[in-house]
């Protein structure tokens, strides 16, 4: 369960990214955080994944508080989450299989688990057959897929996407989108940040709409709907 309460985040420079903000989802959920550049959406991201800490305000992912969390069990959170960023960050020399070997063999996978757990998630982004490519040798949407794939293998309870599909042609965004949706079917928490209305339109799921820090609109329905806070 992800639960932000009365959450104040202001950096060094003086900038006030968050202001009060209250936010929770439970496990299992799937929901698409809004709003326009400069919202606070990519500072929720850096305090969910314990980047940075707030000010104020009480943050708690998977059963860990980011308020005062220890350095050393970060990397435990860590593996609750799996994240999935627009710019792919794949390892150009690795092949598609070796990404993934790169990706569990952080979190101290056995070499069985590695062998069993790739194919399986490969087989389920539809990658089965490309695992000895190089991602150059990859279409945009497939690179997404294989990082899709990278942020699932180490089973998290919950995935973070930032702009999942913001380098991608629209046929391929909603094909991401669907993709996240059928994960998000298999148990996974599933918060996706992202820009794009007309995506989150066709999807009725939970939308999160943030403005100058605080939490302006919830609810199951079309971006850019407010409530009357």
């Amino acid at each position: 369960m992800i639960r932000l309460k009365d959450v104040f985040k202001e950096y060094p420079n003086g900038t006030r990214a968050l202001n009060g903000m209250s936010l929770e989802i439970q496990d299992g959920e799937f929901v698409f955080l809004v709003g326009p550049s400069g919202s606070g959406k990519s500072t929720v991201i850096k305090l969910l994944t314990g980047e940075v800490v707030p000010t104020e305000g009480q943050v708690m992912v998977n059963g860990f508080s980011l308020s005062n969390i220890a350095e050393w069990q970060i990397p435990y959170l860590r593996r609750t989450l799996g994240v999935i960023f627009q710019d792919f960050r794949l390892i150009a020399q690795k092949t598609v299989y070796d990404n993934m070997v790169f990706a569990m063999r952080a979190v101290g996978a056995s070499p069985r688990e590695i062998k069993k757990r790739i194919p399986y998630v490969l087989k389920l982004v539809g990658l089965e057959n490309k695992q000895s490519r190089l991602p150059d040798e990859l279409s945009g949407g497939e690179q997404q897929r294989v990082a899709i794939a990278r942020a699932l293998v180490n089973n998290p309870s919950t995935i973070i996407a930032d702009e999942p599909t913001g380098n991608l042609d629209p046929a391929r965004s909603l094909e991401i989108m669907t993709l996240l949706k059928r994960i998000n079917e298999l148990g996974t928490t599933m918060l996706v940040v992202t820009h794009e209305k007309d995506l989150v339109n066709r999807f009725q799921e939970r939308v999160v709409m943030l403005e100058r820090g605080r939490v302006v609109g919830d609810g199951v329905g079309k971006y850019g709907v407010r409530n009357n806070a």
